[in-house]
């Protein structure tokens, strides 16, 4: 430091801030030099007070700078801590080399639009795969099984009898040789109660299976084939069919066992097999078709004893392969070997008495069919009023009190005495029928289905 710049020697303006010479009293900035001790003047107010409030500023702001910081130490220290999160990284960014090309996104494609039609289709598809697969499963209710099988199991009427069969396809139907006999065509009887024409397409005797044709319908439900050959003693089983003319009969049982009779895989159950139950299906837990009932051995010695044909024959017959030509017929052998072992006379009698019957109805029913006509021809020419009452054949009137009410022409009663007299003749020839059926013990329900066959069913007879 100089004199100049010593305080003995000057003064500092407050102004400006500069050192003053002692020997001049106004700085060159303006302001006058202030009596007493080298300090801020304060003869200028303005600039006075700019100052400290300068320094004021400086000092408050200082003030609040630490006591932020005190506040934000306190806070931090006493509010709750935050719950976790799970940070999630960012997809790390792909970087393109050079001679790599990286493709574009490809967006998911998206679901075809179906009509309304197409969606009904599409639920329906869904519901026979979900009920194809329920069927598949064990634990399907007894009830759900025999639903599912039931509509397509139907049954198969002759002029000499009857049986069961069943639809594996909409126009074919399995049955066995020995219902449909050696008729062409056959009457097929449905569950509902509705009935159709059936051709006889092919009839296989070594395996006794027959296999039938009719008119294809789109809403006709089918079985589903399993296999017999894979059987298992002890498994369930549940036959259907007609038995004495019952149709939508249900028994059930188990594999007794797996017979061989020649080339012939037989499946022995103890499920009850009676006449009728001839033809129909034998059916596993799942609801698959393994065998095609054949017959059922009735005596006092052997009870519970019931075969079916394994349907891999049938899927055989199905498919084009039969059984080589001049094979042996073993079912037709084994049948009456288990007939005769396993019946005793009563059966047997039933049995042969059964069908005597079955054949006189079948006859005494084309007589009626030719009576009709000769009876249309009396009623339009010969005969003046109505008929009351509803018949199988109008005729039948012959025998009710009040039925006819009108006028015979006098120049037709020798026509009438004719036609009554055949009419007596088929009225008689019935009523002996039936009596020595009766006495031969053929069941009630199987008379009844006889003449429920051939339209002659007539309360009247007993008359």
């Amino acid at each position: 430091m100089n004199d100049g710049e010593s305080p003995a020697f000057s003064w500092l303006c407050p102004g400006c801030g500069r050192r003053v010479p002692r020997k001049l009293s106004v700085c060159r900035c303006g302001q006058v030099k202030a009596d007493g001790p080298d300090s801020l003047p304060v003869e200028n107010p303005e600039v006075a007070s700019g100052g400290q409030t300068h320094r004021f500023l400086m000092f408050a702001g200082l003030i609040g700078i630490l006591a932020g910081g005190t506040f934000g130490l306190f806070w931090m220290n006493t509010r709750p801590a935050p719950a976790a999160i799970s940070a999630v990284a960012p997809p790390p960014k792909i970087v393109a080399s050079p001679n790599v090309t990286v493709p574009e996104p490809v967006a998911p494609d998206e679901p075809p639009v179906l009509s309304p039609a197409e969606r009904v289709a599409a639920a329906a598809e869904e519901g026979k795969r979900l009920a194809a697969q329920r069927l598949e499963n064990d634990s399907a209710s007894l009830e759900d099984i025999i639903a599912r099988v039931m509509p397509a199991v139907v049954r198969v009427e002759t002029p000499t009898g009857s049986g069961t069969g069943f639809f594996v396809r909409p126009d074919t139907i399995l049955t066995n040789v020995h219902v449909v006999t050696d008729n062409l065509s056959v009457t097929v009887r449905r569950a509902n109660g509705r009935t159709l024409s059936a051709r006889v397409e092919s009839t296989t005797p070594e395996w006794d299976i027959a296999v039938l044709r009719v008119a294809a319908a789109a809403d006709q439900p089918t079985v589903v084939l399993g296999s017999g050959l894979r059987a298992r003693a002890g498994q369930e089983v549940i036959a259907l069919g007609s038995p004495l003319g019952l149709q939508n009969t249900v028994t059930r049982g188990i594999v007794s066992a797996l017979r061989q009779v020649g080339e012939v895989t037989i499946v022995q159950t103890d499920a009850a097999i009676n006449p009728g139950n001839s033809g129909g299906p034998l059916v596993d837990r799942s609801g698959k078709v393994i065998g095609i009932t054949t017959m059922g051995v009735r005596s006092a010695v052997a009870q519970g004893l019931s075969f079916a044909i394994a349907i891999d024959h049938a899927v055989d017959l199905l498919q084009g392969r039969r059984p080589p030509r001049g094979t042996a017929t073993p079912i037709s052998s084994f049948n009456d070997a288990m007939s005769a072992t396993g019946s005793n006379d009563v059966d047997v009698n039933r049995e042969r008495a059964t069908q005597r019957f079955t054949a006189i109805v079948a006859q005494l029913a084309r007589q009626a069919d030719a009576l009709d006509g000769s009876w249309r021809s009396f009623t339009q020419s010969c005969y003046d009023g109505r008929i009351s009452g509803s018949f199988d054949h109008e005729w039948f009137a012959l025998w009710e009190p009040h039925a006819m009410d009108g006028a015979v022409s006098p120049n037709c009663t020798t026509y009438l005495a004719e036609i009554r007299r055949s009419a007596e003749g088929i009225h008689a020839a019935l009523v002996a029928a039936d009596e020595a059926a009766r006495r031969a013990d053929v069941y009630p329900g199987a008379r009844r289905e006889a003449l429920r066959r051939g339209r002659l069913d007539y309360p009247g007879w007993s008359r």
